[in-house]
């Protein structure tokens, strides 16, 4: 269960970076942000990639919890979508400071790990060796990434035929 303190600090971060205009997070910032002492962010953060990781693994718990309350796999990746969507600013923001490479590592682990649970949950890729099933939810995870990092304001306007075409291509595999 997060404390408050944790909750406190993360939200500071993303303060931080989309509002603030941060270039550079530090350290520094968010302890001014949250007016604690650099102690108490050690004591609970390791560093900065650390509180991205907590971040990511305490939203892919909640995010799940969500998806499973929705019936149906497009309806869930929809779901996913917009979650993904109303991140993004953050995740920009992030790719575009000085934690780009953990953050965009952590971003493809979060992804590949929703994809593997929903596809474990819906029975998804029976047939395939654990081997195959890791390269397809790497390979997705990344096509995902791709899609977000050049997102358009025509792509939101497609959605849904967006989610539908990748829901498609998830569980059919691709085809004219």
């Amino acid at each position: 269960m997060a404390s408050e303190i944790e909750e406190e600090i993360a939200q500071a971060a993303k303060d931080l970076l989309v509002n603030k205009h941060v270039k550079r997070l530090t350290v520094k910032d968010i302890v001014e942000a949250c007016q604690i002492t650099r102690q108490t962010f050690y004591y609970h953060f390791e560093d900065i990639p650390a509180l991205f990781r907590w971040i990511f693994e305490r939203d892919s718990a909640r995010t799940l919890l969500e998806v499973r309350s929705l019936h149906g796999g497009e309806e869930q990746l929809r779901y996913l979508f917009v979650m993904a969507l109303n991140v993004l600013p953050y995740v920009k923001k992030g790719m575009s400071g000085n934690y780009r490479d953990e953050l965009e590592s952590y971003l493809s682990q979060y992804i590949q790990r929703l994809f593997g649970q929903i596809c474990d949950e819906e029975g998804l890729y029976q047939d395939c060796t654990r081997f195959e099933v890791k390269l397809i939810l790497r390979y997705h995870s990344q096509a995902i990434l791709g899609l977000f990092r050049d997102w358009t304001e025509d792509d939101t306007k497609n959605l849904d035929q967006i989610v539908h075409t990748v829901f498609r291509i998830l569980t059919e595999g691709i085809s004219p």
